[in-house]
């Protein structure tokens, strides 16, 4: 069985709804799944200001928060985050930068990795929030899955780096059919690979301490 996690940011709704489309999709194709959220960062004003924000806020602040285990445990991971002037959003950043530890230990290489974003706009910035979330797994060692135009469904959502969803249009929280049909698709992917390579290594780590040699990791450098 597989182990998927799905760790993402979702202020008003859109990325959580991609998420748990995802979730279930996994779920149904038999793997074992882990859903989690990102600790929010942002100050209660700053949500307050926003409606949608502060319900969806209040709605999920209860719900189980990733943890580096939620990484190592996996054989493969999908990150969601909205796009934030062209970049993944600072909630996941923050998570993506406590992982120093892990990544010095080699825990997240040669694993299975991919995302998801949403804009509110047409072209706002979803394929570059994409590459950059790319940017981290790069230095992890993962092996990032990416849909391309493997499918036919793809040249309805057009996205071959990740799925996007333009929440403008749709509102908060509503994900569209091609959207959807596209998550199912990478879902799919993802699984493949991911099963793949856990069978190929083991689910060992493929280099016992990356950091023994180095100055050390990427945290020290700041």
């Amino acid at each position: 069985m597989t182990k998927l996690s799905i760790i993402y940011y979702s202020s008003t709704g859109t990325v959580d709804a991609m998420a748990r489309r995802s979730a279930e999709a996994a779920e149904k194709q038999g793997a074992e799944v882990r859903l989690r959220q990102v600790a929010e960062l942002a100050p209660e004003s700053a949500i307050a200001a926003n409606d949608g924000w502060q319900q969806h806020h209040d709605a999920t602040r209860d719900e189980p928060k990733a943890a580096a285990d939620d990484v190592t445990w996996a054989d493969a991971v999908i990150f969601g985050s909205p796009t934030r002037y062209g970049n993944i959003a600072s909630q996941l950043k923050q998570f993506l930068d406590t992982l120093g530890g892990e990544w010095s230990r080699g825990e997240l290489a040669d694993k299975a990795y991919s995302g998801f974003t949403s804009s509110s706009t047409a072209h706002g910035g979803q394929e570059s929030t994409l590459l950059a979330l790319y940017n981290s797994i790069y230095h992890f060692g993962g092996i990032i899955v990416p849909p391309g135009y493997t499918d036919q469904l793809k040249f309805n959502d057009g996205n071959p780096y990740g799925v996007s969803q333009v929440s403008g249009a749709s509102g908060p929280g509503n994900v569209g059919d091609a959207e959807l049909q596209a998550l199912d698709h990478l879902v799919s992917r993802v699984l493949k690979v991911g099963d793949l390579l856990a069978g190929s290594s083991g689910g060992q780590p493929a280099v016992e301490d990356q950091g023994a040699n180095a100055a050390g990791n990427n945290q020290a450098a700041a």
